[in-house]
């Protein structure tokens, strides 16, 4: 569980994060979204207890920064965007050091199992210095998790892993979330995030929207329905127009876009009508706008 509370951040006369205030529920993925600079990391850095805000406050697992800091320490892991290892040593050994820190019961049996989880197992006696960029990135994935932290905050969990590990990476994400631990995410792959998070929030030094992707796309494009047609006559968009439900209509070629709010419901009566037009109908289909849109739109509006 995160809360944050007017949580702020100030570099000299420069606001790095501004009053954030929001919560993120236990088991939760949520990612947080936003250009260089918006802050994330800086918000990272706070609710870890690395670094101390300038004013406002945050609770994770219901510990509170700047007062319970060892605590906050102890219950949360960390993947930096960097993974920070010992190049010079193996990677069962640069795991075995870091459960030693956490105190880890058990720590061969730990790493041993991180280690098989992300498939490093086989490689656990070579340098990590002689590891793609893709495997230091799982290392310090198991490296995050020797402690059991029931917080994980990830940067750029699949940065330079190739297609197959970083959908191992993302299974291995819905895992732990299915085990009631909660995941926040900084990212800049928004298909990743559409399709990992429960929620998003958006950051420019202060939070722009926080929702489902769903409900974000719904808010800033509403729904549109595309109805492909054989052939579009003249009149046909404007008798859609009329009907009192159709928020908007556009041609493209010979598709009609039509904006609604309930298409399940409409779609059938929208069909009707253009039956009785005497248009065909070749098939029906919902327009999707990706996160990455609504991301752009709140950039443009923010």
């Amino acid at each position: 569980m995160l809360k944050l509370e007017q949580l702020t951040k100030n570099f000299n006369s420069n606001s790095a994060v501004n009053r954030l205030s929001f919560e993120v529920n236990e088991g939760e993925v949520f990612g947080f979204l936003g250009p260089n600079g918006a802050g994330k990391t800086t918000t990272v850095r706070m609710l870890s207890s690395l670094i101390s805000p300038t004013s406002g406050t945050a609770y994770v697992n219901h510990f509170e920064i700047q007062k319970d800091d060892q605590d906050i320490r102890r219950s949360v892991g960390i993947l930096t965007e960097s993974p920070g290892l010992y190049d010079n040593l193996s990677a069962e050994y640069n795991l075995e050091i870091f459960a030693s820190l956490y105190e880890v019961r058990n720590p061969k049996g730990q790493v041993e199992k991180y280690l098989r989880l992300l498939g490093l197992w086989e490689r656990r006696s070579d340098l990590a210095g002689t590891f793609s960029k893709g495997m230091k990135q799982k290392l310090a994935i198991a490296r995050a998790l020797l402690h059991e932290p029931r917080v994980l905050f990830l940067d750029e969990p699949t940065a330079g892993l190739d297609p197959e590990s970083a959908k191992t990476v993302r299974d291995f994400i819905s895992e732990l979330s299915e085990q009631g631990r909660t995941i926040f995410i900084c990212t800049h792959n928004l298909d990743e995030a559409d399709r990992l998070c429960d929620r998003i929030g958006v950051v420019k030094t202060r939070l722009l929207v926080l929702d489902t992707p769903e409900k974000l796309r719904q808010s800033l494009f509403g729904r549109q329905v595309v109805f492909h047609l054989a052939a579009i006559q003249d009149h046909v968009p404007s008798k859609i127009r009329k009907l009192n439900y159709v928020q908007g209509v556009e041609v493209l070629d010979n598709k009609l876009l039509v904006m609604l709010d309930d298409p399940e419901i409409r779609n059938p009566e929208i069909v009707r009508a253009l039956v009785q037009e005497g248009v065909d109908i070749q098939f029906v289909g919902e327009l999707r706008h990706s996160l990455e849109d609504v991301y752009l739109r709140l950039m443009q509006d923010g």
